[in-house]
């Protein structure tokens, strides 16, 4: 699974829009769009650790270095 992948389910599992999701985690919300699209592959640390934060999960999971979203 890839890190849009994993946002877009964790983002729908929360309920929260892109626009909501990109404001929480102080990014532009063509980039959360992007993301869940694949057409952007590559994120920096800091915004991986924004997203992961915003919902409460760790950057482990976003990343794909374990398998289990928990709650940090």
């Amino acid at each position: 699974m890839t890190l849009g992948e994993r946002l877009l389910i964790l983002r729908r599992r929360l309920g929260l829009t892109q626009k909501e999701l990109a404001q929480a985690a102080g990014l532009n919300t063509n980039t959360i769009a992007r993301l869940e699209q694949g057409d952007m592959k590559d994120l920096g640390g800091q915004s991986v650790l924004k997203l992961a934060r915003a919902l409460g999960t760790t950057t482990d999971y976003l990343l794909g270095a374990q398998e289990e979203s928990q709650p940090v």
